[in-house]
């Protein structure tokens, strides 16, 4: 019974990541490159739009989140085919992850296919994107979480940056988990506490300059030292994200506003602020009308008589 209530806190801990990365995405999606040029991020004034669409970022995070309800871990191989069977071009996938998962739908193993990209493996943000779950999920169990969220990039990320930026991501995420009841942590050691986790290279020297950088900065100055995504890579995103959730983790709507402000890959920024804070704040937090102009999630990824 233990086994199951635990598997079950488990698994309510990645949909509360899940919810908010999708609100996140959802929302950033209508400000891409715009920065805090918009008068609506200026206003904190969400767009007058009914629905807000989400993007590749959520849905393959719902693979994400399927592939823990079913097995508890990340099967690789039912990941690439559930990535597969739910590719949707229309939410905006890049072109790498276009031409993977095409190959995988014509009968090509995801290894193969994923080396070929970019000659190595890619390094974009799209494995951090979708690894807040995996944090939350493995929250207290760093082993478990550092592999599973290995497993989880590496079918689309094979590049050791790309695993970095998912590797950051889902630590920050279990932190935030780890930390709820507590008082917020001031920016440097909320970084300090997972930073050693991730794996030497850009991405974590750009998370190292995300911790020590001095308060009270402009977004500008933050983007300038840290990125914001413009150039869709681990490197060039990650960074910023980590500053933002830890700046911010206590409050989901003012993280959101801040990370939009920065312009850049704006969905996917959102989409990993979202994730990381609201595993902090709980998904109270995510304010109502956000949650009711999100379009509903789909079904394939909470039932078990789906393939």
């Amino acid at each position: 019974m233990d086994e199951i209530q635990t598997a079950a806190v488990r698994l309510q801990r990645a949909r509360i990541a899940l919810e908010g990365l999708s609100v996140g995405d959802s929302l950033g999606q209508f400000f891409e490159l715009q920065s805090g040029t918009s008068p609506f991020i200026r206003e904190r004034r969400p767009p007058a739009v009914s629905v807000w669409r989400f993007t590749d970022d959520t849905n393959m995070a719902l693979s994400i989140y399927a592939m823990l309800r079913r097995y508890g871990a990340i099967d690789q191989d039912a990941l690439a085919a559930h990535f597969a069977r739910y590719y949707a071009r229309e939410r905006g996938y890049g072109a790498g992850a276009r031409h993977l998962l095409k190959a995988i739908r014509a009968g090509q193993g995801w290894r193969s296919a994923a080396q070929q990209l970019f000659g190595g493996g890619s390094y974009g943000n799209g494995g951090a994107m979708r690894s807040a779950p995996v944090g939350a999920y493995f929250a207290g169990a760093v082993p478990a979480l550092l592999e599973n969220a290995r497993l989880a990039a590496e079918i689309t990320h094979a590049h050791p940056e790309g695993i970095a930026g998912a590797l950051a991501v889902a630590l920050a995420a279990g932190a935030a988990v780890q930390l709820q009841g507590r008082p917020k942590p001031s920016r440097p050691d909320f970084i300090a506490g997972w930073l050693a986790q991730v794996p030497e290279g850009a991405v974590q020297a750009g998370c190292e300059r995300a911790r020590d950088l001095p308060p009270g900065l402009s977004v500008a100055q933050v983007v300038a030292a840290l990125g914001n995504g413009r150039q869709v890579t681990a490197q060039d995103t990650v960074p910023l994200v980590v500053y933002m959730a830890a700046e911010y983790l206590d409050d989901y709507e003012e993280a959101l506003w801040q990370v939009l402000s920065a312009g850049g890959d704006t969905d996917t920024t959102a989409a990993m602020v979202g994730g990381i804070v609201v595993s902090y704040t709980g998904a109270a937090a995510i304010p109502a009308g956000w949650l009711a102009h999100r379009e509903p999630l789909p079904r394939w990824a909470f039932v078990d008589d789906e393939p």
